[in-house]
């Protein structure tokens, strides 16, 4: 008679940090999100810190709030967690909300400008130490000819 005896996992710490309301357009953003995305988050950092665009530092500031959460959440749950063994597992910017400015003018011609919002989200987790198997690569799908 066998039992199935299933051990404790140890749950990964995932933590997550968002930015709202970042007075640049989404487009420029992503520039520098797309720097850093599977990164270790050391790495990215340094990336970040000489990285000439005006978005790097904002960034960086949303990745340092996500390792302090990290450790914070392994702090509650008792857990270790080694700093180093954080990488970037999921960054993305979304478009937030727009503002409407006016653009001066008579009245008939008068009208809204929008100024576009960003929303940065950016998880960080443990990288596992287990790699993940992947798929196998799909043959290209051939087109048929014309008779």
């Amino acid at each position: 008679m066998s039992t199935n005896v299933t051990l404790p996992s140890v749950p990964a710490i995932e933590a997550e940090a968002l930015l709202r309301h970042l007075r640049m357009s989404p487009q420029k953003v992503r520039l520098v999100v797309d720097l850093i995305r599977g990164q270790r988050a050391q790495d990215a950092i340094q990336i970040l810190r000489y990285t000439k665009k005006r978005a790097a530092r904002d960034v960086e500031k949303v990745l340092h709030s996500a390792i302090a959460n990290a450790e914070r959440k392994a702090e509650d749950a008792g857990a270790s967690l080694d700093v180093d063994e954080l990488y970037v597992s999921r960054c993305f910017v979304n478009e937030g909300s727009r503002w409407k400015r006016l653009r001066p003018g008579p009245i008939v011609t008068r009208g809204a400008r929008p100024t576009s919002l960003s929303r940065l989200p950016s998880i960080i987790a443990p990288r596992p130490s287990v790699p993940q198997p992947r798929k196998p690569p799909q043959p290209p799908k051939r087109a048929c000819a014309a008779p």
